[in-house]
């Protein structure tokens, strides 16, 4: 794509911040250039972003009827799998995996929550519980 052709098309989720891109110059050679975004990536985003909320609701309903533990909901609001969270703590994936027990969870140190807490960037306290509604992102 050349530097001209390079779409500038509104509505992002970045707002009025800029990305950069690279495109072909007149030189032939590739320039990065600032875009504030365009239509497929646009498309693409918002079809991401709300599977992500549908799965944030679906694991929430779960959290509240007791199937899971509300570290559970706090991976799917980080947007986190097991082992990502197993490699953020150092904890084995199969114990990430049980801790999503609600029986199990309720358990848990609090040493331990706090690694949890630090990997998802939240405080302890907030780790042990879900709000009264799923938070969108």
């Amino acid at each position: 794509m050349k530097i001209d052709d390079v779409p500038q098309d509104e509505g992002s989720h970045y707002g009025d911040m800029l990305r950069v891109t690279y495109a072909v110059g007149e030189d032939g050679r590739y320039q990065s250039v600032q875009t504030k975004g365009w239509r497929g990536e646009i498309d693409t985003t918002n079809v991401a972003v709300d599977l992500a909320n549908q799965r944030i609701q679906a694991t929430w309903r779960r959290v509240r009827a007791g199937e899971l533990s509300p570290l559970a909901y706090h991976m799917e609001q980080a947007r986190m799998s097991p082992a990502l969270l197993a490699a953020d703590t150092g904890i084995w994936r199969w114990r990430v995996k049980r801790h999503l027990r609600p029986a199990v969870f309720a358990r848990l140190p609090p040493a331990l929550l706090a690694r949890y807490a630090e990997a998802m960037g939240i405080d302890p306290q907030t780790l042990r519980s879900v709000p009264d509604q799923p938070e969108a992102l």
